[in-house]
């Protein structure tokens, strides 16, 4: 299992036009996989937050395409907050790599592109359990 370097800021394509701009989001070349799922995140309650987890396998590259929330991501060592106000960039969080998201705005709207389909058994849904897994994997890489 191979990951793909840190979490960071992609910078997608953005075509401006007096009738409205344009944004687009290819696999493999602006993602830096290959896309086999999206799902979206919207009507979260203020103060309200989506609950952390991680994947084994799974990467994913997250888009605010409408107001604006936060994303903490966490290597097992230490944090750092993204702050998503932006349609026409994006994060991309590897897998084996705790997330967060919350602070929402009114109306936001969270797209989430992912690697991989649907798989319960991918995800990592306690903190402790995502630590244990990260050392087991660094211990055999």
């Amino acid at each position: 299992m191979e990951i793909l370097g840190s979490p960071r800021i992609i910078e997608l394509p953005k075509i401006c036009d007096p009738r409205g701009n344009l944004s687009v989001i290819e696999s493999m070349e602006n993602v830096p996989f290959k896309i086999a799922r999206a799902y979206w995140i919207y009507d979260v309650p203020a103060g309200k937050e989506r609950n952390g987890h991680a994947f084994k396998t799974q990467d994913e590259f997250i888009i605010a395409l409408s107001g604006s929330f936060d994303v903490v991501v966490n290597d097992g060592e230490s944090s750092n907050l993204f702050h998503l106000a932006r349609s026409y960039y994006g994060l991309y969080i590897p897998h084996l790599t705790w997330r967060e998201l919350n602070n929402f705005s009114t109306n936001s709207v969270a797209l989430v592109l992912s690697s991989t389909t649907y798989e319960a058994k991918d995800y990592i849904e306690d903190f402790g359990e995502f630590k244990s897994v990260l050392q087991n994997y660094v211990r055999h890489a």
